[in-house]
């Protein structure tokens, strides 16, 4: 793992997310920790559903469509379109998630173009604008980022890099949800009170917990508010909003009840206006 101090860490990536990223093992074994996560099948069909089929097929392969996937892990999510014609670009600030994407690319001859980059500063040198038909940022990736303001610019470069009227699929945490935890309630008064003061450059709703063999793991869970407020700051229009129910399967039943203490979090369709 490469080990940077603190000030030099990538502008919006905190200790805990550096670090994960950095391990090689999180990366070998991503598919199989999470082959049996709910959330991926519903995401999928909503993927296929918002995409489409790729504008152009040239020998079965897409000559113009190329989906985006910022934060794409393993690829995962990204590979499924792939297969049926869409070209990819991997983005990931993780040289070894991207070693991953490679290796099941190649394995089946799947034109996917990866790009080891941090979301807050993928600069048109790295990805040009309108370079994607679509894009996607899944799994509470937005979250990863610590910082409104760069969270902001990472949600500017992801309508940037659309073509007109492209879509972005996004994937968040709902803060509220975190009531139904055990000390939920006391981290939320917490959390609100901390925000409220901003000392440290704390915002409400920074969490830090250990994962995968990271102590101190970040992660940024939304209020829905909040979240509309940074997608019209970004001009990026939603089409959908999808609440998802307490196991992430599906879509929440009955959303209109009680919601924000019934959803687990959101997909979120928008597009580049």
């Amino acid at each position: 793992m490469q080990r940077l101090p603190d000030w030099r860490l990538p502008p919006g990536v905190p200790r805990g997310a550096w670090d994960y990223t950095q391990l090689r093992s999180i990366a070998d074994d991503y598919d199989a920790y999470h082959a049996d996560n709910p959330l991926f099948a519903f995401e999928e069909s909503v993927l296929a559903e918002t995409f489409g089929e790729p504008p152009t097929l040239v020998g079965g392969v897409s000559s113009s469509g190329v989906i985006a996937d910022l934060g794409c892990g393993s690829g995962r999510a990204l590979l499924p379109l792939v297969r049926r014609g869409w070209r990819g670009l991997a983005i990931d600030l993780s040289d070894a998630m991207l070693d991953v994407v490679r290796a099941k690319a190649d394995a089946e001859s799947l034109p996917v173009e990866c790009v080891c980059a941090n979301l807050v500063e993928m600069t048109p040198d790295l990805v040009a604008d309108e370079s994607a038909d679509h894009a996607m940022c899944l799994f509470s990736t937005l979250g990863m980022i610590r910082g409104r303001e760069h969270r902001l610019t990472a949600l500017r470069h992801m309508r940037r890099i659309l073509k007109p009227d492209g879509k972005l699929v996004l994937h968040v945490h709902n803060f509220w949800f975190n009531l139904r935890d055990p000390g939920g309630p006391w981290w939320a008064l917490r959390s609100l009170a901390k925000g409220a003061v901003g000392k440290g450059g704390y915002e409400t709703g920074d969490k830090t917990y250990p994962y995968r063999g990271v102590p101190n793991f970040f992660l940024h869970v939304f209020r829905e508010r909040e979240l509309r407020r940074d997608l019209c700051e970004a001009n990026l229009k939603v089409l959908r909003w999808l609440s998802l129910d307490v196991a992430r399967r599906h879509a929440l039943p009955r959303p209109w009840l009680f919601p924000s203490l019934r959803t687990n979090g959101w997909i979120i369709v928008c597009q580049k206006e």
